[in-house]
């Protein structure tokens, strides 16, 4: 069986803990208490030098270290129900949208917590290094944020799902960035009836509780 290496209050390991549950794949689960930082410890390490989760193992003892590698190799895996699209132009799509989502929404929120709170002084990057704070780009996470949730809002008018094509990855990852985006004050609000409406009917997937 397949061990995820997760935490329950993290936003990377809960994109890779959705996915897992809509596929259906069943796997055992190692918390990694980032608090206590035991992602940074000797024996985390081993498994996944980058000192971040989610990590996934496979049954061979292969780790892949990031969600990119888990998503790639679940899909090919277990192609149904196909989250990353079927036919040319919907993985594109998918994989366009899943980016933006990533570079506009996740890390323009990390842009803004890491660099703006006290708790997370000379972590303002996640892995092994420590890097200082800069404050001003705290500042510019926040912008960043705003107006990523503006072209969720935009991207969502008259769709149900991310990308026309239907429920994928995309939606996944947009979930756990407007959720993760709370850290910093930042939620959908009366401005927002398409993302809040999706978001609404992205809950009532079973797969979204996790």
């Amino acid at each position: 069986m397949m061990t995820l290496y997760d935490c329950p209050t993290a936003p990377s390991p809960r994109r890779a803990r959705i996915l897992l549950a809509e596929k259906g794949v069943a796997h055992a689960t190692v918390n990694i208490d980032l608090g206590k930082g035991e992602q940074l410890g000797a024996a985390y390490r081993a498994i996944n030098p980058l000192c971040t989760v989610p990590a996934l193992q496979l049954e061979d003892g292969s780790v892949l270290g990031d969600n990119a590698g888990i998503a790639a190799y679940v899909e090919a895996r277990f192609p149904a129900p196909a989250l990353l699209g079927t036919t040319p132009l919907e993985k594109a799509q998918i994989a366009s949208w899943n980016w933006r989502v990533e570079f506009e929404g996740l890390l323009a929120i990390a842009e803004a917590l890491r660099n703006g709170s006290p708790a997370m002084a000379n972590r303002a990057l996640p892995g092994p290094v420590d890097y200082p704070q800069i404050p001003e780009l705290a500042v510019r996470g926040l912008e960043r944020v705003h107006r990523f949730f503006e072209t969720l809002e935009q991207q969502l008018a008259g769709n149900d799902t991310l990308v026309a094509c239907g429920f994928s990855i995309a939606d996944i990852t947009a979930v756990v960035a407007v959720d993760f985006a709370r850290v910093v004050r930042v939620k959908p609000g009366e401005s927002h009836p398409n993302l809040r409406r999706w978001r609404a009917a992205m809950a009532l997937r079973p797969a979204m509780a996790g």
